[in-house]
């Protein structure tokens, strides 16, 4: 990360609050940082990224730790233990404080079982394992490979006390996201740009507020795609997406994260090729972590 980002004191629920309700201007600022360091410091793919079958980018565990640096948010855990005999289940709520003054932002609850379809099967050893493996233990999968080709795999149960940190640490990073998203409102941020909002809004807003502060942070523009560098990155984006490794959704999401596209560019982009099975790869599969 070589950008630096400059923060600056901020009203609202994460520094201001008790002056009861959020002003709007105070909103838009929030807002405003929020992208300034997803555009400066987050990185695509590292922290945030578009997971297949979604439209807008998604928050990974790095650019929620980003975020937390960011408000200081220091967070605690409360597990509670829900394993039976034959699973490993626990259910945590992630608490969320400001750093400075301790009071207390937001929380957010995760769970994680070893019942879950890519924690309880395994692929098999070897033929002999799968073999003295209990019928009750043991199962053939049907899964997609790639260019819509099928194959058979033997898989046999996992033992679930070998998995019981690997758990505990799943249900705790599903906690930690859903408590950052909910005290800093990451998740629309991460979907609407201010330039999207109209302008006259903005203007009066950040004019008319009482308490607006002076210092609201002005809406960047994304620079343009120059046609030689799309050019040159098309001819990768579409051998990816006809390979299979890439959506057309996808590229658009990195595309637009880097730049702005014309029409004409998210035409080209959506014109490529796809198949049924773009997204089917061996790290879909369920027995996959």
């Amino acid at each position: 990360m070589n950008a630096v980002v400059e923060i600056k004191p901020m009203g609202g629920a994460l520094a201001s609050h008790n002056q009861g309700r959020m002003a709007v201007s105070d909103i838009i600022q929030h807002v405003a940082v929020v992208q300034e360091v997803m555009r400066a410091v987050m990185k695509p793919d590292v922290h945030y990224g578009t997971i297949p079958g979604t439209p807008k980018p998604t928050l990974y565990k790095a650019g929620a730790e980003v975020l937390c640096m960011v408000f200081r948010v220091a967070d605690t855990y409360e597990v509670t233990d829900l394993s039976t005999a034959d699973t490993v289940r626990y259910r945590v709520n992630c608490i969320g404080a400001h750093q400075v003054s301790g009071v207390v932002l937001g929380s957010g609850l995760g769970e994680a079982s070893s019942g879950e379809e890519k924690y309880k099967w395994r692929k098999a050893i070897c033929k002999e394992e799968f073999d003295e493996t209990p019928a009750n233990m043991r199962r053939v999968k049907h899964a997609r490979g790639k260019g819509g080709t099928t194959y058979k795999q033997d898989q046999i149960r996992t033992e679930p006390a070998d998995l019981a940190n690997t758990i505990l640490k799943m249900a705790n990073k599903r906690a930690k996201m859903a408590m950052v998203l909910n005290v800093t409102a990451a998740s629309d941020c991460f979907s609407q740009d201010l330039e999207d909002m109209d302008a006259a809004l903005v203007d009066h807003l950040t004019r008319h507020e009482g308490d607006a502060p002076t210092d609201v942070p002005a809406a960047k523009t994304a620079p343009t795609w120059p046609a030689e560098a799309f050019d040159k990155q098309t001819q990768r984006w579409t051998k990816a997406v006809a390979e299979g490794l890439k959506t057309t959704d996808e590229i658009l999401a990195m595309a637009r994260s880097k730049g702005e596209l014309t029409p004409a560019q998210e035409e080209r982009i959506k014109a490529m090729k796809k198949t049924e099975a773009e997204h089917a790869t061996d790290d879909d599969l369920p027995w996959k972590d």
